[in-house]
């Protein structure tokens, strides 16, 4: 079980660092239409945006690191990844239950997360 949930949690970071590049590299287009935004709103939330993005991208590397160290087994990683996944997770939960429109993004950013943390449990479960 570990194997398979260090996958998703791979997954859920890959997303992630994806998500950080439509809200700090390509926010001001291709990023601004991913999240509907306009042009003229864009150039005021882009500060909040580049944050974002960023808050995104040290989630998916501490996922990482987390995936890494479960390579070896080790406690840490596990304590990585549930922090990572679990904070991705909370964040789609968040999303969904402030607008209910932003239903489709909560589960694409959720679902990865959400299994990992499934698996994770199971795994600890059966130790």
């Amino acid at each position: 079980m570990l194997t398979a949930a260090a996958v998703f949690a791979a997954l859920a970071a890959l997303l992630h660092v994806y998500i950080w590049t439509l809200e700090s590299v390509t926010f001001m287009g291709k990023g601004r239409k991913a999240f509907g935004i306009s042009a003229a709103d864009a150039e005021i939330v882009r500060p909040w945006a580049l944050n974002q993005g960023y808050y995104n991208l040290f989630l998916a590397i501490g996922t990482f690191v987390g995936v890494g160290l479960t390579l070896g087994d080790c406690v840490a990683g596990r304590a990585l990844i549930v922090f990572g996944v679990g904070s991705m997770f909370a964040a789609a939960v968040v999303l969904i239950a402030t607008d209910r429109k932003m239903l489709r993004g909560a589960l694409i950013q959720g679902t990865f997360p959400a299994i990992a943390l499934v698996l994770l449990g199971i795994d600890a479960l059966t130790r």
